[in-house]
């Protein structure tokens, strides 16, 4: 009897923390002013806290580009790939051996891939070259972030 009570809470507990960890890092809808200030902040950002704020700021441009692409909005969604390019190249330049949150961005970043692979198997033929740039750059920022964690 006590050992399908305790099997019983187990199985109540584990049904009740799904929920939770299912919460997605998606959850929050980036829009433009969310990003314009996230960009303000990084560039004003100590140097160890830059490259998890540049990671998160080109996770929400790709968030907003694939909501742009979906909208029809191809032009704008364009334009945020493009300044998302950019910005990898400013999370090469912020990795450090004293990076706070590193092990944060490395997995914004390997998510970020992920959406930039869907965008991929879904956008135009015009703008897959564009997509796949942007998806090898933001590998390349979550290959070497990896390489910075397991360094430590």
């Amino acid at each position: 009897m006590r050992s399908q009570i305790k099997s019983a809470l187990v199985l109540l507990f584990t049904a009740l923390a799904i929920p939770a960890c299912a919460a997605s890092i998606d959850d929050k809808i980036p829009d433009q002013q969310t990003i314009n200030a996230l960009e303000l902040r990084a560039s004003q950002a100590q140097p160890r806290e830059q490259c998890f704020l540049y990671a998160e700021l080109v996770h929400d441009m790709i968030e907003v580009s694939l909501r742009q692409y979906a909208a029809g909005d191809a032009e704008n969604a364009t334009g945020l790939l493009n300044r998302a390019r950019e910005l990898t190249h400013k999370i090469h330049l912020a990795l450090s051996d004293d990076n706070k949150r590193l092990k944060n961005a490395q997995i914004l970043l390997r998510h970020t891939a992920f959406r930039l692979n869907e965008l991929l198997h879904t956008s135009a033929t015009e703008d897959r070259s564009l997509v796949q740039q942007t998806l090898a750059e933001v590998n390349d920022a979550q290959n070497e972030a990896m390489l910075q964690v397991f360094k430590k």
